[in-house]
């Protein structure tokens, strides 16, 4: 897959050469610049992922495909959108329901933190699924982003998308809520355990891991070896983001369905997925941490 890395490469030095204002140009050849930028970014990249034309090869794959999402998020979104009718049915309106994302799961609070643990281990393996599986059809860890060669720009990206998505993700939260679309969401209700923090960290990561390896990395490969164009395979990937967050309500949806789609085209336009990972932890340690620490301080929560 060096060829993927090169293309990306030769992408960015054009675009770079783009961007550069000629010395004689003024105010508009600055925005034509930064507006063919974005272009470039909005269009679908091009793919140099074979397809795949063998029919058995074909049927394998898609196989792989159900098997994977049937035991990951594929199942966690079936479960999700039962959640959501199941609280639409219910006689307390949905603004005035609470969803808990880290509830304890036993009594004793070892056997508590043990659970907690299995659920974290679970999800590191979803992620080391999709990567093993890739792997196994011959491509690189490095031909999906999943290696060390870029830590410095892949932390730098990772800030800025955090940004970008974490910021607006919070808007559009308190906007459904207070349009009665959204329930409440208590990200943790661990209460004071000497392992809460640490705990929630992890999680952060582990779900972080787990979705981009399997909805972008894992899928939007197998996806493209399929025939799929890129826009069709980042509508699928972010569509089935959002349907698995449908139990949080609207702003669970189509939060994660818009943060589905920049993801998606962010890796297939630079083909680093640890920026991804990276970008998903920083906002769940943010949400996970900052509920802790406002939670009864401020009225909004």
């Amino acid at each position: 897959m060096a060829n993927l890395t090169a293309a990306h490469s030769r992408a960015g030095l054009s675009l770079a050469g783009r961007s550069a204002p000629s010395p004689a140009g003024g105010f508009g050849d600055s925005v034509g610049s930064v507006a063919g930028t974005v272009r470039d970014w909005i269009l679908p990249p091009p793919s140099t992922t074979p397809v795949v034309v063998d029919p058995r090869r074909r049927r394998l794959i898609l196989v792989e495909l159900l098997v994977v999402l049937t035991v990951t998020t594929g199942l966690s979104a079936l479960r999700s959108a039962l959640s959501l009718v199941d609280a639409l049915l219910a006689p307390t309106p949905l603004a005035q329901q609470q969803v808990v994302l880290n509830a304890p799961a036993a009594d004793v609070e070892l056997v508590d933190l043990a659970l907690q643990l299995v659920r974290v281990l679970q999800l590191v393996g979803w992620g080391a699924l999709g990567a093993y599986l890739l792997l196994r059809a011959g491509f690189t860890l490095r031909s999906v982003g999943l290696d060390a060669s870029r830590p410095g720009r892949d932390l730098g990206g990772a800030m800025g998308l955090a940004a970008l998505i974490g910021v607006p993700g919070l808007g559009l939260y308190l906007i459904a809520r207070a349009s009665g679309l959204s329930a409440t969401i208590a990200p943790t209700t661990l209460g004071d355990t000497w392992w809460e923090l640490p705990l929630l960290v992890a999680s952060s990561a582990a779900n972080a891991w787990a979705e981009e390896v399997v909805e972008v990395g894992y899928l939007l490969t197998r996806l493209r070896q399929l025939g799929w164009s890129a826009n069709r395979a980042a509508l699928a990937s972010a569509f089935l983001r959002g349907c698995y967050h449908l139990y949080q309500g609207a702003s669970g949806f189509f939060g994660n369905l818009v943060m589905g789609l920049v993801f998606a085209r962010v890796w297939q336009r630079t083909n680093r997925l640890w920026m991804l990972v990276g970008a998903h932890t920083l906002i769940n340690v943010v949400a996970f941490l900052g509920y802790v620490l406002l939670a009864g301080r401020v009225g909004w929560l």
